[in-house]
């Protein structure tokens, strides 16, 4: 009969590692271990559970219907750790030891070099973890107690957390130099009618939300989805369509291709920026604080 002190948090950190990735090799960079030690964990885990948790073969992974049992509770086993931790380090500072912070691909290099810094300055004893992922990989792992908080653009995905305002962020239309919208001062949805737009590719919520707008003013995706800004960029650049660029992310992203940046005619689109985590958790608080502090510490509106 296998008792609770077989199984160690590790394990369980693996077995989670292992499903959301359904990968030994990126399961192993995710956790930080070599992949034979975490295989070797694996297996251990299964042999003081009496199941099999994975079906392997050299072609993929695949949770078995009791690893999906037991990964499930594993997750609730982790999140209860680690606010039992948070909780103990709120008797002391709040301030101290390490938050795992998630962050949105639109958001992390365009927020990070400006805020960075003076959150050192204000918390020398804070270290933060980051993770950059799309929303719906941070939403799973903030439920999962992955994560303490995460930066996002508000979306009704986001569902129970807890989340507090950071910023408006205004959407700009960018075109390609000499193209007839780049002589306009402003732009009015109705200009962008049946114009072909340049989106990021499914899973990023830059791309609802782009997509929303494309319904409203009647413009048409065009073929070709990016992964990431800068491509979409360049892309633009060359000629291919226009898109639609988060303020945050113009100082940064003009400076890679040749185009032309132009405001929206009120009403103007854009996204609200959230702090969000657990409703449960034990640093919501300072959380509440620290979405305080970034509010102050954010970037100003740039100059077209």
């Amino acid at each position: 009969m296998p008792r609770p002190s077989d199984l160690t948090f590790r394990q369980l950190e693996y077995l989670v590692a292992l499903a959301d990735t359904l990968g030994f090799h990126r399961a192993a960079e995710r956790a930080h271990v070599s992949q034979p030690a975490l295989s070797a964990q694996i297996q251990q885990a299964e042999a003081v559970l009496g199941v099999r948790l994975f079906e392997r073969n050299q072609r993929r992974v695949l949770l078995t219907p009791a690893g999906e049992l037991v990964v499930a509770r594993a997750r609730r086993v982790l999140r209860e750790a680690e606010d039992l931790l948070a909780a103990a380090r709120l008797l002391s500072d709040p301030f101290r030891g390490n938050w795992r912070l998630g962050l949105i691909p639109t958001v992390a290099p365009y927020l990070l070099p400006e805020i960075l810094p003076g959150v050192h300055r204000a918390h020398p004893d804070l270290r933060l973890l980051l993770r950059e992922e799309r929303t719906p990989v941070l939403v799973r792992e903030l439920l999962a107690g992955g994560l303490e908080a995460a930066i996002l653009a508000e979306v009704p995905d986001l569902g129970t957390l807890s989340r507090a305002p950071l910023a408006e962020d205004p959407f700009l239309l960018a075109a390609p130099l000499g193209h007839p919208l780049a002589r306009k001062r402003r732009i009015a949805l109705r200009d962008l009618e049946q114009a072909p737009l340049l989106l990021l590719e499914d899973g990023h919520c830059l791309r609802g939300q782009a997509l929303a707008i494309c319904a409203k003013a009647g413009a048409r995706e065009a073929d070709f989805r990016a992964s990431s800004l800068p491509t979409l960029m360049q892309m633009v650049a060359a000629g291919m369509g226009l898109t639609l660029l988060p303020a945050l992310c113009a100082p940064m992203e003009r400076t890679r291709a040749s185009l032309v940046l132009r405001p929206f005619a009120p009403p103007v689109p854009g996204r609200q920026l959230v702090l969000a985590w657990r409703g449960g958790s034990p640093l919501a608080g300072a959380l509440a604080t620290f979405a305080g502090e970034l509010r102050a510490a954010w970037p100003g509106a740039i100059s077209l």
